[in-house]
């Protein structure tokens, strides 16, 4: 599959060394960890486990490979962008060739079992239900946006704006982009996403939180080791920074884990009561990849928003 990216040799790079004053091979040099808690390198995270467990598989967490092999060919040949079966309508909505997608090919492995959902807590595999005041408040929002839907830039979604994509936090896997690059350097860990080129700078020490008035699209991350796993515990969120439907009181916990040579653990859990019933847990298995990261140029080549509000003001002259 080929990355829907803008190739430019070394962005990553260069954008990792704007953040740290150093290159990332100086940076692994200078910082080298225990292997214990060594998550340097470029993870993919492409799978087709989807985030909550398909109702066909029901209490089944896990399933054999040949049981995960049919549902993947089911889902690869229906989600197929290059079929032309459906009409004139249905081509134009599928709009992308499937050649520019990513999505990955299996189900994810945890334990070397396949896995049904991310989710892993419910047990269910399945988000707990929205309160009624996140009900209330997302319907407000659809109503809002039915009504303005592109009054301006603020009125589209924050992935058309080029602000946030899957890249999180939390880290879930979309269509393209599925890569995430970790640099270990003194006090910090640098989270470096390829999707919207997004870099979280986390400090590791117990520095204060700005106050609760400042309000960020990533959160406000600290980390921790806990023996061999990094913890990221980040607030601060925006009321925009959707998580399934988390608003601005999102308590996120990361966890990141080397499991082997090739294989890192990270587990995220959701905890925002008036969004949530309950907090929800998943893990999302990423593998070592010796493919690089290449810029996500969104706005430099991103005519689409401009495209639609041009496009509604023509609607209001008509």
């Amino acid at each position: 599959m080929i990355r829907l990216s803008l190739i430019l040799v070394g962005a990553g790079s260069l954008a990792l060394g704007a953040l740290t004053g150093v290159t990332p091979r100086a940076a692994t040099v200078v910082a080298q960890p225990s292997r214990a808690s060594d998550i340097d390198g470029i993870w993919s995270f492409s799978t087709l486990t989807p985030l909550e467990r398909p109702t066909e598989f029901a209490e089944k967490p896990f399933v054999s490979d040949a049981e995960a092999a049919a549902w993947v060919k089911q889902q690869i040949d229906r989600n197929n962008r290059d079929r032309r079966d459906g009409g004139a309508e249905v081509d134009v909505g599928r709009a992308v060739n499937d050649y520019w997608f990513e999505r990955g090919s299996e189900l994810a492995r945890l334990e070397g079992k396949r896995m049904t959902s991310l989710v892993v807590d419910p047990p269910d595999g399945r988000m707990p239900p929205l309160t009624e005041k996140s009900r209330a408040t997302l319907a407000a929002r659809a109503a809002d946006n039915r009504q303005h839907p592109a009054d301006g830039p603020e009125n589209r979604s924050l992935q058309e704006r080029c602000l946030s994509f899957n890249a999180g936090p939390p880290m879930l896997p979309g269509p393209y982009n599925n890569y995430v690059q970790i640099v270990q350097v003194p006090g910090y860990v640098i989270i470096f996403n390829e999707m919207i080129h997004d870099a979280r700078l986390v400090p590791l020490d117990d520095r204060p939180r700005p106050p609760s008035a400042v309000r960020r699209w990533q959160g406000e991350p600290r980390g921790r080791w806990d023996g061999a796993t990094l913890i990221v515990d980040s607030t601060n969120f925006t009321e925009r920074s959707n998580v399934r439907g988390a608003d601005e009181n999102l308590h996120l916990v990361e966890r990141l884990s080397r499991v082997d040579a090739n294989a890192l653990r990270y587990e995220f859990t959701v905890d925002d009561p008036t969004a949530f019933a309950k907090p929800w847990t998943a893990v999302l298995p990423m593998r070592k990849t010796g493919d690089r990261l290449f810029e996500y140029a969104c706005h430099e080549g991103n005519y689409a928003l401009m495209d639609i509000l041009r496009g509604a003001r023509y609607g209001e002259r008509r």
